[in-house]
């Protein structure tokens, strides 16, 4: 046969490979966009409830002031299991309304990653696989900051609103954020998060097992230059949106700028964050 070949009229085991490769090989050309879609709809999604849980709360305070202080008096009972699952979920979808945009450079790359070994003929992994092991890093912060508020509460530093009623707290939260912007801890884990290639190429792992392994690792230092950012919505208000979105767009911009203008941003974030937490120990020992 001396015409163009044509693989779908091939009879056989390899007509049939063919043919059922063709659409994953399409949706796989559009990986990017996939999977950029897929990210937008979840962190949209994560922000939805955000807010439907921020109007909902700033009902209930309006609530409470008009039927006095009673019904304020009360949202300081000891929480049962019910407020700590809440609280809970409230943090691990805050959680990923805030860093999966961030991570998003990395998870594109690792799509497209994926594409070229598939074309290699290479085991392929949904790069949900990956984040998923990014999300169960944070959801493991996220139980941490439940645990912690609901010290807080009980020992009446934060108000119903989930900020912070003490200076003193709040002065210390944010000179030790301050003090972390210019630590190295946050300078190491802070370079491998705005290195996404150098990421993949060092620490690549085959297999669901290693993509998950992947995402878990990426989490951790993540959460190792961020932890100290989010803490300080104790002393902004846990459920304060405006706070929320400034404090996930700084990270965002931590991680993308470039690397000259990166160590001006964040020490001078460092600068800021410690003078106003002295500022508010000074207000406070004047108390």
């Amino acid at each position: 046969m001396t015409g163009r070949r044509r693989p779908l009229l091939l009879a056989g085991p390899t007509s049939a490979f063919l043919m059922t490769e063709t659409p994953l090989e399409a949706i796989l050309k559009r990986d990017r966009s996939v999977v950029l879609a897929g990210l937008i709809i979840l962190v949209v999604f994560a922000w939805a409830y955000l807010f439907l849980q921020a109007r909902d709360m700033s009902s209930m305070m309006q609530y409470c002031a008009v039927m006095g202080r009673e019904m304020v008096m009360a949202q300081a009972e000891p929480w049962r299991s019910g407020d700590i699952a809440m609280i809970f979920v409230m943090w691990s979808v805050m959680m990923v309304a805030m860093m999966v945009p961030s991570a998003s450079p990395m998870l594109l790359i690792f799509a497209s990653t994926n594409r070229r070994r598939r074309e290699l003929h290479r085991p392929f992994v949904p790069t949900f696989v990956f984040l998923l092991g990014y999300l169960v890093v944070w959801t493991a912060f996220s139980v941490l900051t439940t645990l912690a508020q609901w010290g807080l509460h009980s020992a009446a530093l934060i108000s119903p609103m989930m900020e912070s009623t003490n200076p003193v707290l709040s002065g210390v939260l944010l000179v030790a954020a301050g003090l972390f912007q210019w630590s190295p801890l946050k300078g190491t884990c802070l370079a491998h998060c705005r290195s996404p290639l150098a990421f993949i190429s060092t620490q690549w792992q085959d297999g669901m097992y290693g993509a998950f392994v992947m995402g878990v690792r990426h989490g951790l230092y993540c959460l190792g230059c961020c932890w100290a950012l989010m803490c300080l919505l104790f002393v902004l208000g846990v459920m304060n949106l405006l706070w929320i979105a400034v404090i996930a767009v700084f990270v965002l911009v931590e991680k993308v700028v470039p690397a000259k203008a990166h160590w001006w941003v964040g020490r001078a974030a460092g600068i800021v964050l410690a003078a106003w937490g002295i500022w508010m120990l000074a207000a406070g020992s004047a108390l």
